[in-house]
């Protein structure tokens, strides 16, 4: 009831279980509109005597209309049908016209039309009165709209037959500016549209919001709709859904039996100030109706009378929840980000080693048995033979536009490996080659053809320094000695060639290698499960763990990674640092153009750098990590469960349509100086849903085609955009279809059964 608000209802919870015993009454309801009233509608028409007779052109039109709306309209239908049979109870004198003259199709048709043409009256006449009082009330608009309140009052009968000859149209009435100056609007058909609904939208980064959870709000109205309780469904009705800062809009759009059909739209989160203004009234209309104290009164005066919104119910929505914290003390602790460089040589460790694995994993149709009882031969890069790095002088001039298009989709297959064959000839060959020093005299003379023969494999190139610069074309390649793996199964865990160079001087790997945590290597390769047809998985993993050539190799990689994330100052990082680091903006380094030139292992490394700061984190939320199996368990649950990485990447928007459970960013308030994080949990929630007032809606958004089509305004802050408690006026201008409204999010035709 829009004056009293039935105050049974002192908690949500509370609420839902009483809801749950009116589902009882809801199942009872349903079959009776469902089953029982469609065919008792069917036999009352079908034993009429208008229909014994010949047929007349008004027996045709009314019982036609009569039998369509049974299935279209099944709870109007039964009302006509009530009042029509009541009507001729009570007349028992046949020679009066109602009896004499018209037959039950046109009794139908005639309390249809009046009973349709009464609720718009009514709902325009509580319009006009909530512009009235709006007027009135808004402090800023009263001294300019007084005069125009006294006229209406002084000239009410006109007033009301204005509203009366609206009515007659079935046309929206239009305020003029949102004033209390009344016009008749352009008569418009509720359930004609330009174009195909749901075409049209100002689409952002927050539209994927909207986009996972419709479809379990869509499963939600279903079950409301066919236990009632969002009251009578017609066509052009609009409800509104309320959750955090998420504002939803649904309109009717086509009704009949067991079958409704809806257009959803969301509302834009970024709230301005009177997006907020509003929504904060709407949160108190809900409030007022679903969560009320212990010691309210069973019943008192509703404090929202003569808002556009009435409360309805709540509905159980899978959709995120989002909260934001203040990082303060935690990312700006210097005990914590001492522990986060330590724990990134771990995080890192554990990502490529994981990497790896599936990589492995993922190769097909790899005969395994050739190379059993044979060590893999690879090249073990020497620090001093690999070429300087050119950078360039000013660090401005590096390109940052590329590290916004990274990708996160890294798992490529693994080369299928050379034959057997191949490799033992093409080690005899390399062993059979005297190299000369480089410069002398003897390498200038080495002849085209006892190089030539060796194949143009670049698993076995090296570049040999020290020679003058010759063409391209005719440059003979040197090979250096290979180092074989200890383990016949180590060369399903190692990194790809080109990750195992080195761009670092020797002194300075040397200084880094002592922070590589040997023993959390060993107890994470200890952990795998990727050799599912071995039948002594332990024992080949051991053997794998004390692989010095494998380790070396992860060494390398993992501690350039690290040199490349913190620049050359290895200092204590800044939350500032942290920050840009999180966002893929590195620092520069003599590492830099190494890591930029491999993609797959930048995201891997900029992974752990983000995988690190939620670690740190949570450490300092929930408490430190006692060992190394808390701390695996931990990384794990962020690699199934969570996407920690940026609002603005398009893998959040992945994550979100996929549902992950938890979604992590970092992020930075200029307006209050902290660092925040933000974090979207998914879980089932109550959305509260209220019903709107139809006429409201059709005259606002009539306003605003006459204001920006007829008087061309074209002004950003006109009047009719400007905040409006109780007509929720800016609220429902935007969820107008564009170009006059702006919603961020517009469903196709959603079809709802209702049985």
């Amino acid at each position: 009831m829009p004056f009293l608000h039935c105050y049974d209802v002192q908690t949500m919870t509370l609420f839902l279980e009483k809801q749950a015993r009116l589902m009882k009454i809801g199942v009872v309801r349903r079959i009776l509109l469902n089953l029982v009233s469609p065919f008792a509608m069917i036999a009352f028409l079908s034993l009429d005597s208008s229909l014994q007779g010949l047929y007349s052109v008004s027996v045709s039109i009314g019982f036609t209309r009569a039998f369509r709306m049974v299935w279209q309209n099944t709870e109007n239908a039964l009302l006509e049908t009530v009042i029509v049979s009541a009507v001729h109870l009570l007349t028992s004198n046949t020679d009066v016209w109602w009896n004499r003259s018209l037959d039950t199709g046109i009794r139908l048709l005639l309390v249809g039309i009046m009973r349709d043409r009464l609720i718009q009256f009514i709902s325009k006449l509580q319009f006009a009165v909530t512009v009235l009082l709006a007027s009135w009330m808004e402090k800023k608009r009263r001294k300019s709209t007084t005069t125009l309140c006294i006229l209406n009052i002084v000239f009410s009968p006109f007033v009301l037959v204005i509203i009366v000859f609206s009515t007659l149209l079935s046309s929206p009435l239009l305020p003029l500016f949102t004033l209390p100056l009344f016009l008749v609007g352009f008569p418009r058909p509720t359930q004609c549209w330009p174009g195909v609904v749901g075409t049209t939208a100002c689409v952002c980064t927050d539209t994927v919001y909207y986009y996972q959870m419709v479809p379990s709000l869509t499963t939600a109205l279903q079950s409301a709709m066919v236990a009632g309780s969002l009251g009578l469904l017609l066509p052009g009705s609009h409800y509104l859904g309320r959750f955090q800062d998420r504002l939803i809009w649904i309109m009717i759009l086509e009704h009949g039996y067991t079958y409704c059909c809806i257009n959803i739209k969301g509302l834009e989160l970024q709230e301005t100030s009177c997006h907020t203004a509003e929504a904060l009234r709407v949160d108190e209309v809900f409030e007022g109706a679903f969560e009320q104290e212990e010691y309210a009164r069973i019943c008192s005066i509703n404090k929202h009378f003569g808002n556009v919104l009435t409360p309805c119910t709540v509905l159980p929505v899978k959709l995120y929840s989002d909260a934001k914290n203040v990082l303060s003390g935690i990312i700006d602790s210097h005990d914590n980000l001492r522990e986060f460089k330590g724990d990134l040589v771990k995080v890192l460790v554990w990502i490529l080693v994981q990497y790896c694995s599936r990589r492995s994993n993922m190769q097909e149709n790899v005969d395994k048995t050739e190379n059993k009882g044979k060590g893999s031969l690879i090249i073990l890069p020497a620090l001093n033979t690999s070429p300087q790095t050119q950078f360039p002088d000013d660090t401005d001039s590096l390109n940052s536009e590329t590290l916004d298009d990274w990708s996160d989709d890294i798992f490529d297959d693994e080369p299928i490996t050379k034959k057997g064959k191949e490799k033992k000839d093409q080690l005899k060959i390399l062993q059979g080659i005297n190299l000369p020093i480089p410069g002398s005299v003897e390498s200038q003379r080495i002849d085209d053809h006892s190089v030539g023969k060796v194949p143009k494999n670049s698993l076995y190139e090296a570049v040999i320094l020290g020679y003058p610069a010759i063409d391209k074309g005719k440059q003979d390649m040197m090979y250096i000695p290979l180092m074989e793996f200890s383990c016949s199964h180590s060369h399903l865990l190692s990194l790809p060639k080109e990750w195992t160079s080195n761009c670092l001087p020797n002194s300075k790997m040397r200084e880094m290698s002592s922070l590589f945590p040997e023993d959390w290597y060993q107890f994470v390769l200890r952990q795998l499960k990727c050799f599912h047809s071995e039948e002594n998985v332990p024992n080949v993993l051991e053997e794998i763990a004390k692989d010095k050539v494998l380790k070396d190799f992860y060494v390398r990689a993992v501690m350039t990674c690290y040199f490349s994330l913190f620049g050359v100052d290895n200092m204590d990082p800044s939350p500032g640092h942290i920050l840009r680091v999180y966002k893929g903006v590195l620092p520069w380094s003599v590492a830099f153009d190494w890591l930029m030139e491999k993609p797959e292992l930048f995201q891997l490394a900029l992974k752990a750098f983000r995988y690190t700061l939620k670690l740190m984190i949570d450490k300092a939320s929930l408490g430190p990590i006692e060992d190394f199996k808390e701390l695996t368990n931990c990384l794990k649950e962020y690699e199934s469960d969570w996407y920690i990485g940026l609002v603005s990447d398009k893998k959040w928007k992945e994550a979100v349509l996929q549902e992950k459970p938890y979604l992590f960013s970092l992020g930075y308030d200029p307006n209050m100086g902290v660092y925040t994080g933000r974090v979207l949990t998914l879980q089932e929630l109550l959305v509260q849903v209220g019903k709107l007032n139809a006429e409201a809606v059709r005259g606002q958004w009539a306003n605003l085609s006459w204001e920006l089509l007829y008087a061309t305004n074209d002004d950003e802050e006109r009047y009719s955009i400007q905040a409006h408690p109780l007509l929720l006026r800016n609220l429902t201008i935007q969820a107008a279809d564009p170009p006059l409204g702006y919603p961020i999010y517009s469903s196709k035709p959603l079809h709802i059964h209702l049985f």
